[in-house]
């Protein structure tokens, strides 16, 4: 895959370049809102759900930053990884390129966002009297997970779109209901011990949590918790990377 990459560098580099660059197209402030659009998501949340988990819940806008940040880059990252080969139909259709180069500089496009987001979680951070500490080197872990997470997510999505257009609306509704189901704005500890093991069964929750262990507790997670999330990220993969190579060949049908 690298090899072919390699090959393919120059195509690759402009592809990441017009993924970033066409999403901010005829816009007046540009790369900007790929800071303004979350701080807003977190502002409204805030201003909403403040009133009913601030009070029990310690540094909540912080809290609140965490999980929209993770949550927001899975979204983003897979929804675009979905549509990556229909959006791209007319290059591979004339030209033998790796057709997983467009989800791959889909992906590129949407972790430079995250990357912009992490920075500005660190002023908050520091606005609100966190300690930034050594440990916070191991919130790389939790990035790497999500980043190959979010690639066999997009492999599989992408793959499915491809043969049916509905996916695309019942995937709409899908993140819906895992943001809610991801303790985004809330937290789980009114829930008893049974249910709160249940949300370990939702990978955005293990990276979510990762993450405010590192930023809000200072702790680093048990190597349990290291290896619940390179297991959720390493078997998304491996079944990405089966159903497109299995569906390769029949891409060309379908577009």
């Amino acid at each position: 895959m690298l090899e072919k990459i390699k090959k393919n560098r120059f195509l690759f580099e402009e592809l990441v370049k017009r993924d970033f660059k066409k999403k901010y197209k005829r816009t007046v402030l540009g790369m900007l809102w790929s800071v303004l659009g979350p701080l807003m998501s977190l502002g409204v949340m805030a201003l909403v759900f403040t009133q009913f988990f601030g009070n029990s819940i310690e540094h909540y806008v912080i809290y609140l930053f965490c999980g929209n940040l993770v949550f927001n880059f899975f979204k983003e990252s897979t929804s675009s990884g979905m549509t990556s080969l229909m959006d791209n139909a007319s290059i591979f259709s004339k030209v033998n390129v790796p057709k997983y180069m467009f989800l791959l500089s889909k992906n590129v496009a949407t972790l430079i966002n995250f990357g912009l987001n992490v920075l500005v979680m660190f002023v908050f951070v520091i606005i609100e009297g966190l300690s930034v500490t050594w440990k916070y080197v191991f919130l790389l872990y939790p990035i790497g997970c999500l980043i190959i997470f979010n690639l066999g997510m997009g492999l599989i999505l992408s793959a499915l779109y491809l043969m049916f257009r509905d996916f695309k609306y019942l995937y709409d509704i899908f993140t819906l209901l895992l943001m809610y189901l991801s303790a985004i704005f809330y937290s789980i500890s009114a829930y008893s011990q049974e249910v709160q093991y249940l949300f370990y069964l939702n990978p955005i929750y293990v990276y979510i949590r990762y993450f405010r262990k590192i930023v809000i507790e200072n702790t680093i997670p048990q190597l349990s918790f290291h290896l619940l999330a390179a297991v959720y990220a390493i078997i998304v993969l491996i079944v990405g990377m089966l159903i497109y190579k299995k569906k390769n060949y029949k891409f060309l049908y379908y577009i």
